[in-house]
């Protein structure tokens, strides 16, 4: 959705009011007076307090209100302009209260503002003046301006927060639609190789037959499938009324990592602040899958986990002692590319290479908005 206009923008209005009322003034009728540049000054002063129109919209529509007052109480005789836009604004930050009381105010304290004014002028004179400089027309049509933007710029929010919900659960849909085109097709199957290969293991060993190596493999790797298999449908069926994995996750994979036999250490460095939740299981995902893949493929006996909260950064780095030597390049599995495509999404960068003192690294680096 389009914002609205910043602080630039209404700064380049303030001074195009200003200037156009001061204008006014100079080449206006008007008394000539020892007071009228304190009317020049006050007339400035109303165009540019337009300049804080969007942040403080009630104490600009006062300002402008007393400054209307004052320039036409010392003679000053120009249209009540930055009044009226400041009428707009604050309706359409939707003050309308504050707005009609202080319209009420302004239609009942001009003509006494006029009647102070030098020169002579009948009481009915003034109240008859008065609806030449704010004419009710006028402000009517500026409150209904600002509340017509206010009611579009409502619809428009709605209409994307509308646009956002229906995304999420389109998303949602598909999600939970592949989760149970995964368990049809491929659980069953799995299942029925696992159960099948135990089998024959257990009656290879319960008639005192070696086992072949590649039954034992068979059997490992579906054990390892099925266990990989709820994995993934979990997390299909993951949605926002479920916790997803964080840091505070990571001491986990860890223990878990360390309980199969590597020897394995985290180091969290830096004051966390506020890590967005995509930013967290981002992270989470890039130690589960770099200690997957030392446990499966490294030949490491060892491994270090470093969580780094750096300004506007989040570094996460995995190393390990295993078989890589520098100079060769990873096999692009699944599981790189999926990292690397998670890091990517949020902005980041990966680094995923053999290290030059033999072993492996995993290095991210995660963009952190703290604004």
């Amino acid at each position: 959705m389009r914002r609205r206009p910043d602080g630039l923008g209404h700064g380049v209005i303030a001074v195009a009011v200003a200037a156009t009322l001061l204008a006014a003034a100079l080449f206006g009728q008007h008394p000539a007076t020892g007071l009228a540049p304190l009317g020049y000054a006050l007339v400035v002063l109303s165009g540019l307090t337009l300049a804080a129109s969007r942040r403080a919209p009630v104490p600009v529509l006062a300002v402008t209100a007393l400054c209307a007052l004052g320039y036409q109480a010392v003679g000053v005789d120009v249209p009540a302009l930055a009044y009226l836009v400041a009428v707009y604004a604050a309706v359409r930050a939707g003050h309308r209260v504050a707005t009609v009381a202080g319209a009420v105010f302004m239609l009942l304290a001009l003509p006494l503002a006029i009647l102070a004014a030098p020169g002579e002028l009948a009481v009915g004179e003034a109240f008859t003046h008065s609806r030449d400089v704010l004419q009710l027309a006028w402000l009517v049509a500026a409150g209904a301006a600002g509340e017509a933007l206010r009611q579009a710029e409502r619809r428009a929010e709605e209409a994307e927060r509308t646009r956002a919900e229906a995304a999420r659960r389109s998303a949602d849909e598909e999600r939970l639609h592949i989760a149970r085109e995964l368990h049809d097709s491929l659980t069953h199957q799995i299942s029925v190789i696992k159960l099948q290969a135990e089998v024959a293991v257990h009656l290879a060993g319960k008639r005192g037959e070696p086992v072949p190596d590649a039954l034992l493999a068979i059997r490992d790797a579906g054990r390892e499938a099925a266990r990989e298999l709820r994995a993934t449908l979990e997390a299909l069926r993951d949605d926002d009324r479920n916790l997803p994995h964080g840091l505070d996750d990571i001491h986990e994979l860890v223990q878990r990592a360390t309980a199969a036999g590597l020897d394995a250490t985290l180091t969290i460095e830096g004051e966390r602040g506020g890590v967005p939740a995509a930013t967290e299981r981002t992270g989470y995902r890039i130690v589960q899958e770099a200690l997957t893949n030392i446990a499966r493929h490294a030949g490491a006996t060892t491994a270090s986990v470093r969580v780094d909260h750096q300004p506007g950064t989040l570094v996460i780095r995995v190393d390990d002692n295993g078989t890589a030597t520098p100079g060769t390049e990873p096999v692009p599995g699944v599981g790189l590319v999926g990292m690397r495509e998670r890091v990517t999404a949020l902005g980041g960068r990966l680094r995923a290479a053999p290290r030059s003192e033999g072993g492996f690294t995993v290095h991210a680096e995660l963009p952190v908005d703290r604004t």
